[in-house]
């Protein structure tokens, strides 16, 4: 008869009143010895044919060697979009089911979009810590919702709280790659070096992964480890440094259908895709290259070779993570998994961006300016994504994008290397799977069943499969009955080899959609549209998708653009929704989603106590050298600068500031016309005037600082510029009814022009 503990633990032993009359006790251990490290490496927007292992020309010689040592899953299948993969990555359910619809920049009210995991759905990484293993992310979170992610919290949605024990990257859904915004655990940090000193987000993240490594294994060598590494590539921006840009200088002058066409003949020569398979048809708004003229070529071709670059380099870096495992004598037993999290994007429209924040201001890139600047390309000064020319030669043989539910937005590369786990190493796993599939595969690997509670809390079921039987069997059948997709009103539904799919036009009818048919066994590349043959089949499928979507929590279907969901989301209580805000430095850095809105304009104050001398920094920078606004003095002289993506409205005052107590005001009014009038004062009297020819609906990824600039807004000064004197109390004031319905119908009317 087991002894129970008042703390509740149950007892083996025997306990008596003295020392010698009891018998010690310990629980078995969980987990067996030699149980495996877990490494999970996602990649953001990357293609199903990015790889060079998956048919491209772009040289990821790292990531080859994994694939050939291991096995490449050609039938891997994501959400479309990376918060909504990595929630079923790390949980084994369906993202509605877990309140994970789109971004977790979004809270809709409704259980399918919270932007955050409940707890009846646990991480694999609590699961896994539970039962003897130490847990560490690295990289890309985007599993809080934003509001949650400042200074203040509140944590229960960060990494530390989601079951890890350690975390090192951003919360965001991307970060500037030079001027990362970092956060360590459960608070901010600064980036460690300067550009200048050689500082890229994609080397510093592979080092603390490898520092957090080589402490376990040096001091405690026993426990087995799951690292979470999900790097900001290739999300935009893409940027790289400088020798890895240059070893692409013209290599994609051929353009987009010349790469397309050879990258297909690649695959079906790898395997990747069968001898029999079609390249789909270009996608609505891409044009041949030869139609394109000649800045448009020039320009597409120098953003295709920034992505190529980043690549690249991302594949370095997983290499020297490779090397490191190996050196401390854990690569061989160490399940190591690499995929991406949906297909390449589409937010680079048509002709490509120099800063991919004007896809969401609704703004068009004009190439014949932007070739004046295409050694800003990959570095610090843009902030840069692919046209959808290049995107869809990155989902090559597939059609559509990122967001989209047809194969170039859902199939993507899977690696699976585990050393004398795989049969025949090198080959190709043809099986129809899914994100939902990770967690329980790496469970059923450890031996670990699945717990029915976690934390006290019952545990939803897990929609996922294992996928292990595969791994020593090419042809094993994966016992899973249907998959349905949903994103952003697109729709999709896969059973025993067929696929029923839907590109949705926003704002129509859902009800009014074609349904397209594909049996995709004998079709890899949706090509051959069975709608009309095999009406039956349709109304089955789609019939299915509905029951489904209702058992995971799907509905409501919501078709609403990123804006009116980032609207919809500013509910009362958050962060954002008042009128008046007020910050008394020094205070942590201030992520974007907690940032004051300033839309609509807006006045901003800074009481300040001046030095005699040495008094030039920054008091409030919001953004990065692409885009944002700027409060500093520069030579004793207050300063105001809004940039937009590199065109300045900067004014200045005509004297110092003397020593003592200031109020430095700016005043920033909209316009009927989308601009804006700025009006700088000190103490109550204007010192200097301005126009802003365009003011943004989103300024900037990138969030504030107050008393420094951690990411430069001008070339004026550089990081950190810290402001010497006291700020008392910085205080932003928004008008709440300034415009706002004009502005908003603004934005749509630019982003349906687009």
């Amino acid at each position: 008869m087991t002894y129970k503990h008042p703390s509740g633990e149950e007892f083996g032993g025997v306990i008596g009143r003295t020392i010698d009359e009891s018998t010690p006790w310990w629980p078995a251990p969980k987990l067996k010895a030699g149980s495996p490290n877990i490494v999970m490496i996602v990649l953001d927007d990357t293609g199903f044919a990015h790889l060079g292992c998956y048919g491209s020309s772009i040289e990821t010689p790292n990531i080859d060697a994994i694939a050939k040592g291991g096995v490449r899953f050609t039938g891997f299948h994501t959400t479309a979009l990376c918060s909504p993969t990595r929630a079923c990555l790390l949980t084994g359910r369906n993202h509605h089911a877990v309140g994970m619809r789109g971004i977790s920049n979004f809270d809709t009210g409704f259980p399918n979009m919270r932007g955050s995991i409940p707890k009846s759905a646990a991480t694999l990484a609590e699961v896994l810590r539970e039962n003897g293993y130490a847990t560490f992310a690295t990289g890309k979170w985007h599993l809080a919702p934003m509001a949650e992610c400042s200074a203040a919290g509140p944590y229960t949605n960060w990494p530390l709280q989601k079951g890890f024990d350690r975390y090192y990257g951003f919360l965001q859904g991307e970060t500037d790659q030079f001027y990362p915004e970092l956060t360590s655990d459960n608070h901010f940090v600064d980036v460690p070096a300067t550009v200048e000193e050689g500082y890229h987000f994609s080397n510093d993240v592979v080092d603390r992964s490898q520092a957090m490594i080589r402490d376990l294994t040096s001091l405690v060598p026993e426990k087995p480890f799951f690292l979470y590494l999900a790097f900001g590539a290739m999300h935009s921006p893409h940027q790289a440094p400088k020798e890895y840009l240059d070893k692409y200088r013209g290599r994609f002058d051929e353009g987009w259908d010349v790469a397309r066409e050879k990258w297909f003949a690649r695959q079906k020569e790898m395997g990747i895709i069968p001898k029999d398979t079609k390249l789909a048809p270009r996608n609505p708004g891409v044009k041949p290259w030869d139609e394109l003229s000649a800045n448009q070529q020039t320009f597409a071709a120098r953003l295709q070779e920034a992505f190529a670059a980043m690549l690249d380099h991302t594949d370095a870096q997983i290499g020297r993570l490779v090397e490191f495992l190996k050196g401390i004598g854990q690569w061989e037993n160490t399940l190591f998994i690499l995929l991406s999290d949906n297909g390449a994007s589409q937010e680079g429209g048509q002709v490509g961006v120099l800063d991919e924040m004007k896809w969401f201001n609704g703004m068009q890139e004009n190439p014949d300016t932007a070739v004046n600047r295409l050694d800003d390309i990959g570095t610090e000064h843009s902030h840069c994504n692919i046209p959808w020319g290049w995107a869809q030669a990155g989902n090559t043989p597939l059609k559509w994008y990122k967001q989209n539910t047809h194969g170039g937005g859902v199939r993507d590369p899977l690696i699976v290397h585990f050393p004398g786990m795989l049969a025949e190493p090198g080959s190709v796993r043809k099986q129809f799977c899914h994100a939902v599939d990770i967690t329980p595969t790496i469970l059923d690997i450890v031996g670990i069943e699945t717990p029915g509670v976690v934390g006290g809390v019952p545990q939803m079921p897990v929609h996922g499969v294992s996928l292990k039987a595969a791994f020593a069997d090419p042809g094993a059948p994966i016992a899973r009955p249907s998959q349905f997709f949903e994103m952003l009103g697109h729709r999709g539904i896969w059973k025993d080899g067929w696929k029923a799919v839907t590109h949705h036009r926003p704002g129509t009818p859902f009800d009014d959609d074609q349904w397209e048919l594909y049996h995709l066994d004998q079709d890899f590349s949706e090509s051959n549209d069975l709608a009309s043959a095999h009406p039956e089949k349709v109304k089955a499928l789609v019939d299915l998708w509905w029951s489904e979507a209702e058992k995971s929590g799907a509905l409501p279907l919501d078709d609403r653009n990123g804006i009116a969901l980032f609207a919809a989301s500013r509910r009362p209580g958050m962060p954002t929704s008042r009128a008046r805000f007020v910050y008394y430095p020094p205070v942590s850095h201030i992520i974007a989603d907690t940032c004051p809105p300033v839309a609509r304009g807006w006045t901003m104050t800074a009481e300040i106590s001046h030095p005699a001398k040495g008094g030039d920094g920054a008091l409030i920078a919001r953004g990065s050298i692409n885009s944002g606004f700027v409060l500093y003095i520069r030579n004793g002289v207050p300063h105001f600068d809004y940039n937009s993506f590199h065109d300045h409205m900067l004014i200045a005052g005509k004297a110092p500031l003397s020593a003592g107590d200031h109020a430095i005001e700016v005043r920033v009014t909209r316009r009927g016309d989308g601009g804006g009038d700025a009006v700088l004062s000190v103490d109550g009297a204007v010192v200097a005037e301005g126009v802003i020819p365009r003011m943004l609906f989103l300024i900037s990824s990138t969030g504030m600082d107050l008393g420094r600039s951690l990411s430069p807004v001008n070339s004026d000064y550089h990081e950190p510029f810290a402001y010497p004197g006291t700020i008392r109390r910085v205080v932003f004031e928004i008008p709440r009814d300034q415009r706002a319905g004009e502005v908003r119908a603004q934005v749509r009317a630019a982003e349906a022009q687009q």
